[in-house]
């Protein structure tokens, strides 16, 4: 996946005594008179001291369609789940929630061949906009539900449907909607391939999202995890739910952590003395965004362990009676004779 061992020479050079550029054993005057076309910001780009290595490329695309295909089995099983009431999962504390979390992981799954590398006649401006904005929208919209989970925690009873709570998490949704927007706008196709703009008025839109990532995907699970100790420290109770569900933000916590580094580079906040720095942040730039595309596969799992775990432990505590009717409802009263009709 990628190519890391190809290497670029630099093509463009410029002169310390004279100046005029050399290209090879040419000057700029014989490279004028003889009307060649000069793509400036390509040769510049290939003439960097610091050209790293691409790992997520058209050789990659493989990896981006079976990743698609295993998150959307996945997160369709899971969903089935949830709606029908299948091994007790209508016991599952949040499940309105839950089902929520499982289509963003689904929309994101779909989202994956779109931007993935290698498909550029399937690439337009328009689908590439689109792509951007689901991509991180559902991300968004996951990590938000999570934390709105954890929140309600044990408050949150099997088969509740509020309307309240389904309001809210419609709220959500919407929130995590606009928090996708500087990042949509900065996208744009390039050569046929899906992209973030490089022109100066993209900088604030591109320093936004990485803002915002940063927010959503490190001080949100931050903050909730200080609450907690907080609460339990004072006395005041038990705090924001924690369970497994949290593994969720381990797949974007190195995203959001490096695409701020990244930013701050861009920016000249922060300047790199050596070329082999660079070169490993754009190396871990690509495996954290590895990282963030493999959670729509592992993101189902982490709600059917969740789910087995909380019916497992919420069956022993229901009366006989509730645990009867669930078993009927889900695997249907066999006890009973089947009735003849009279003759």
């Amino acid at each position: 996946m990628g190519n890391c061992l190809h290497r670029v020479k630099p093509s463009l050079s410029l002169s310390r005594n004279s100046s005029q550029w050399d290209f090879g054993n040419s000057t700029w005057d014989d490279f004028y008179n003889e009307s060649y076309t000069f793509d400036y910001n390509e040769e510049m780009e290939a003439a960097a001291p610091c050209h790293s290595c691409n790992l997520l490329d058209e050789s990659s695309l493989p990896f981006f369609i079976l990743t698609s295909v295993l998150g959307i089995l996945t997160s369709g099983a899971v969903l089935f789940a949830l709606l029908r009431p299948l091994f007790h999962w209508q016991l599952c504390p949040g499940r309105l929630v839950l089902a929520q979390l499982v289509v963003g992981s689904a929309l994101f799954s779909i989202m994956v061949p779109i931007l993935a590398p290698g498909l550029s006649s399937a690439h337009s401006a328009t689908m590439c906009h689109l792509g951007y904005w689901v991509w991180y929208g559902s991300a968004f919209a996951q990590a938000l539900l999570i934390g709105f989970h954890a929140c309600l925690g044990p408050k949150l009873r099997a088969g509740q449907s509020s309307r309240l709570i389904l309001g809210l998490t419609v709220g959500l949704w919407g929130v995590a909607a606009l928090l996708g927007l500087p990042i949509t706008l900065a996208s744009d196709t390039s050569r046929g391939f899906c992209t973030l703009a490089s022109s100066r008025g993209m900088g604030a839109l591109q320093s936004t999202h990485a803002v915002v990532c940063f927010v959503v995907f490190i001080l949100l699970p931050l903050g909730l995890l200080g609450a907690k100790g907080l609460k339990k420290a004072l006395g005041l109770g038990p705090g924001p739910w924690v369970n497994i569900l949290w593994v969720w933000f381990i797949f974007w916590w190195p995203h959001g952590i490096l695409l701020g580094l990244d930013t701050l580079l861009r920016s000249r906040l922060l300047v790199f003395s050596t070329c082999l720095a660079q070169k490993v942040l754009d190396l871990l730039l690509h495996l954290a965004e590895v990282l963030a595309i493999l959670h729509c596969v592992a993101t189902p799992l982490l709600l059917a362990v969740f789910c087995h775990q909380a019916t497992r432990t919420a069956l022993p505590s229901l009366p006989l009676t509730a645990r009867q009717a669930s078993h009927l409802d889900t695997f249907g009263d066999k006890s009973k004779p089947a009735s003849h009709p009279s003759t």
